[in-house]
């Protein structure tokens, strides 16, 4: 199965997709909860992957009320994070190949994620991935995080490409819901979260990583 038509621009998902930091966000929050003499459920987190900070937040208040302490939890988790990237690599697969093949044939592409600026920069510098991308959308820049569409119609407005004509790409469930309300072509590469009838439905391809992704977009230029 090839692409529906020839993209235009891809926009990136970063977290889970870019880099595979995830896993750390997933162990530095468990960590914390427990810290606290609390249990985190793997389920649980999973509620939180392509969420923005506050949405997360609220998350954690409405399954722990007062047992712990929210913004104290969120502090530890960020330090046990910090410290988790600043001692491994974390590229995902695929990512260099994908970018290289982009640049061949001059297609412009953006990050749209629910992380700060700051955050991006650290783990684009990590990899050398700095200067790979022609615009970063990233938290502060929009008012309605994912599920919401916003982040991925504003990185679509500073490319100067039709939404309809962006190639979106997903890691995560409220990712690809945001990404198709914009009315992108989504393709979904699971990280932590297994592809439902949902992604299915909404997902013109569940791809099984960056390679194969590069394979769909080189059959269409």
């Amino acid at each position: 199965m090839s692409l529906p038509r020839r993209p235009e621009a891809v926009i990136f998902d970063m977290d889970g997709l870019l880099v595979d930091t995830e896993v750390f966000h997933r162990e530095a929050m468990i960590a914390a909860v427990q810290a606290t003499g609390q249990d985190m459920s793997i389920s649980l987190y999973l509620t939180t992957i392509g969420m923005p900070g506050e949405a997360s937040r609220k998350i954690l208040e409405d399954n722990y009320g007062d047992t712990i302490d929210v913004g104290a939890v969120w502090d530890d988790a960020t330090r046990r994070f910090q410290e988790m990237v600043q001692t491994r690599r974390y590229m995902k697969a695929g990512v260099q190949e994908l970018l290289d093949a982009l640049d061949e044939i001059e297609m412009p592409r953006a990050i749209a994620t629910s992380s700060r600026h700051q955050t991006v920069r650290h783990h684009l510098s990590m990899h050398d991935l700095q200067d790979r991308f022609d615009s970063i959308v990233a938290q502060g820049d929009y008012v309605h995080g994912k599920p919401k569409p916003d982040p991925f119609l504003l990185a679509a407005k500073r490319l100067d490409v039709a939404p309809e004509r962006c190639l979106a790409l997903e890691d995560s469930h409220n990712g690809v819901r945001a990404a198709t309300q914009a009315g992108m072509m989504t393709i979904m590469v699971p990280d932590l979260l297994h592809p439902t009838e949902e992604m299915h439905r909404l997902c013109i391809r569940i791809a099984d990583d960056l390679h194969e992704v590069r394979d769909l977009i080189e059959t269409v230029v």
